[in-house]
């Protein structure tokens, strides 16, 4: 039904094959639950994403419309129960207050967000920075199962590959009609001329006009750039790790960012 009826966010693949992967390099009862911490860790995740997709505007009593509303609100409670489910299956009730906790904090730093993005008190930058801290806050519960020695590469890992990530999906956003509060329009209204930014503030564009901004001020071409600066942290990191055998999988976490710079360096070149 949820299939047929709405869509849901992206699964965050690089996010949990980095923690899968740091996870195996602990002891044998971390090594034991990887694969549960990861899956579980997703769920919630894209439960949390799918409710960040509801569209709480009034005014589009669409029967459609309606049942895809009702569907992500459902859809992100069933991710977060199955998180339950399958935790408490294995006893891991610990694991069920760590990320219980982290969800905790993901609506703490929301809430925050939130308010600073009704008062238009926010810079792209930091738009960006908070976003990036939002996509890594469940993951980094896990910190204190990482083996000790390769928590300061973990960290700096989820960094980078949560930006890389959240550069990618505000690409998307930025080129549908989910664009007001995008990393693109914070980035537009930190640089616009005042009747553009007025014209941002009062929400007096649609969808033609927002992409004569994103052309006018290059903003897909800026977006293009922060992903190829992810990407390069990402690289500058793994060069440290060269040498290690256990980490060469973590190469694979970049190849859908590459085939994204490659695919948004054409569409530049095509606009």
């Amino acid at each position: 039904m949820i299939q047929k009826h709405t869509e849901l966010p992206p699964f965050p693949d690089a996010r949990v094959h980095l923690l899968y992967i740091f996870l195996n390099q602990g002891t044998s009862n971390q090594t034991e639950h990887s694969e549960l911490y990861s899956l579980v860790t997703s769920l919630v995740q894209v439960g949390i994403d799918t409710h960040e997709t509801i569209d709480t505007q009034e005014g589009k009593p669409i029967e459609g419309f309606m049942r895809s509303r009702q569907l992500k609100v459902l859809a992100g409670d069933y991710f977060s129960s199955r998180f339950y489910q399958l935790l408490s299956q294995k006893g891991q009730i610990e694991a069920v207050s760590r990320l219980s906790q982290a969800i905790c904090d993901v609506n703490v730093l929301k809430m925050n967000l939130y308010g600073k993005m009704k008062s238009l008190l926010l810079s792209a930058e930091e738009y960006l920075r908070q976003t990036v801290q939002l996509n890594m806050q469940l993951f980094l519960s896990f910190t204190p199962l990482i083996e000790e020695s390769v928590r300061e590469l973990w960290n700096s890992l989820l960094h980078n590959v949560s930006e890389c990530e959240t550069v990618v999906r505000e690409m998307q956003r930025s080129s549908n009609e989910s664009f007001l509060y995008s990393y693109a329009y914070w980035h537009i209204l930190d640089v616009a001329s005042e009747e553009d930014k007025q014209a941002l503030k009062e929400h007096k564009i649609d969808n033609k006009d927002w992409k004569k901004l994103m052309l006018k001020y290059k903003a897909g071409e800026h977006l293009a750039e922060k992903l190829r600066q992810a990407v390069g942290g990402v690289q500058t990191v793994l060069k440290s790790v060269k040498g290690d055998g256990l980490f060469r999988d973590i190469g694979q976490v970049l190849e859908p960012f590459q085939r994204q710079l490659l695919a948004s360096g054409s569409a530049v070149g095509e606009g």
